[in-house]
């Protein structure tokens, strides 16, 4: 199946903690992070995800934020250090390339944020990515 998701990490599957219609996965993504996505109880059993299953963690661009740092305070928990490999803006916004363990993440963000951050090649970061936003595909 292809998708328009360009953001598409393999990990396995470390956790699942199962909540009444919701639950957490915790994935170790195969540069090593740990991220954790929720997703529906429902999902959880048709996809048969259990400790150790082979996913591949799905995230859309316009969802993953970028940090120059690392960021505390926040409950935003998915947080992976990379650095930016290219910057193509536009008009009003821009398109994010950051070099992560395992993979790369593209992050969709306004060209005032890669002007007021001083984005460019080189530049080390932190992607930030709501366990919301992270979808599941089993392999």
């Amino acid at each position: 199946m292809n998708l328009s998701i360009r953001n598409q990490i393999p990990g396995t599957v470390t956790a699942v903690t199962a909540g009444e219609v919701m639950a957490a996965v915790k994935v170790r993504l195969t540069g090593g992070q740990e991220i954790t996505a929720a997703i529906t109880l429902e999902a959880v059993k048709e996809l048969g995800l259990a400790e150790g299953a082979s996913v591949r963690t799905l995230m859309k661009s316009t969802e993953v934020s970028v940090a120059t740092g690392v960021v505390q305070g926040l409950s935003i928990r998915n947080q992976i250090p990379g650095t930016i490999t290219d910057v193509a803006t536009g008009g009003a916004m821009a398109s994010v390339k950051i070099s992560v363990e395992g993979g790369e993440l593209t992050a969709a963000i306004t060209k005032d944020a890669v002007t007021d951050l001083e984005l460019a090649p080189g530049t080390a970061v932190t992607a930030l990515i709501k366990s919301t936003e992270i979808s599941l595909a089993a392999v």
